[in-house]
């Protein structure tokens, strides 16, 4: 995806586009954010932090390759949220994707997530991506029915995958998307 992608929902307009480097300090801080926001994620907030510099060194990587899309979603000059297809230059892998999204509560129902779901798909088709997985949250109902809206199906069930605040485990859900 090289251009940006303009969206307006509820009173917010925003923009999907690809990641900068100059973005790093932003997603460091977004990041760290959205995974103190949610349970639907696998990490607790300041897990496998993430700084400026590691980021820079990651969207420069990915802008290198085919294999892998680093997406933001900016409002104003906010980054509210972000998605990345991780591809394999390994040439048995190299048909397949893993998406994953994280959009800040605040502006959560506004179709951020959707719209980068949305320009992923895009992506993958566009470079003959055959399968796009992810993994997402039982609980997470939404999530779950956005995915399966854009073609998602389950592949499969993690069996008490994730032990969440209230000390009980959930499972996590494997879902794929397939590309003709």
């Amino acid at each position: 995806m090289r251009n940006e992608r303009y969206s307006f929902k509820r009173d917010l307009h925003y923009r999907i586009r690809q990641a900068e480097e100059a973005d790093a300090e932003k997603l460091a801080k977004v990041r760290r954010q959205i995974d103190g926001e949610t349970e639907n994620l696998d990490r607790e907030q300041g897990e496998e932090y993430i700084d400026s510099l590691g980021f820079k060194e990651l969207i420069k990587k990915d802008a290198e390759t085919n294999c892998n899309l680093f997406l933001v979603a900016e409002a104003g000059s906010d980054i509210v949220g972000f998605s990345r297809c991780a591809g394999s230059r390994l040439k048995r892998k190299s048909h397949q994707v893993e998406f994953g999204v994280g959009v800040r509560r605040d502006f959560w129902g506004h179709g951020i997530g959707k719209s980068l779901l949305k320009e992923s798909i895009s992506w993958a088709e566009a470079n003959e991506i055959v399968k796009m997985t992810l993994s997402v949250l039982e609980t997470n109902s939404t999530a779950i029915q956005l995915y399966q809206k854009f073609g998602f199906e389950v592949e499969g069930v993690l069996k008490k995958d994730k032990l969440l605040s209230d000390g009980r485990f959930y499972d996590t859900i494997l879902m794929a998307r397939f590309n003709a």
